[in-house]
């Protein structure tokens, strides 16, 4: 197994796993909450020291595009509260659009060791457009709490 990490030169996220922006868009965009980037792209790697991700959302659009790696499952909730759910992998999807706004959370599943995805968000990434979970997001999304309980910080 190639050593993802080290070859892309990945730090620890915040979120979980591992990441490095590799693009940001040289054109800016006007939003409600400030100018961003056309567009940036990350790597994000999980791996069996970090096999997870913390609930969150941002307010653009995200796609994800695995590289290598999986299978990989990404819990997603829209607005309205409905829960999805995908798998990234050989035998599943390559790709996943998540909108913005939606909560969402990623972790390995079915044995995987480590899954590399490469994803552009658009308009940019920004940190004041992105929300970590609290833990009053089970008290929201109640039928969702037993599902959403792993991916959101305790205390």
């Amino acid at each position: 197994m190639r050593d993802w990490r080290h070859e892309l030169g990945l730090e620890p996220h915040s979120e979980g796993g591992y990441f490095r922006r590799i693009y940001s868009g040289p054109q800016e965009v006007a939003t409600a909450h400030g100018p961003r980037p056309s567009a940036t792209s990350i790597y994000y790697l999980l791996d069996e020291a970090r096999p997870s991700g913390l609930l969150h959302r941002n307010r653009s659009d995200i796609l994800h595009f695995l590289v290598d790696g999986g299978p990989l499952e990404y819990v997603t909730v829209d607005p309205e509260g409905a829960l999805g759910r995908t798998v990234l992998g050989a035998d599943a999807e390559r790709f996943l659009l998540v909108p913005g706004d939606w909560w969402k959370a990623s972790r390995l599943v079915d044995g995987a060791r480590h899954g590399l995805v490469a994803e552009v968000v658009t308009p940019g990434f920004d940190y004041a457009d992105h929300e970590f979970a609290p833990r009053t997001v089970l008290d929201e999304l109640p039928h969702l709490a037993d599902e959403l309980r792993g991916f959101v910080r305790h205390g």
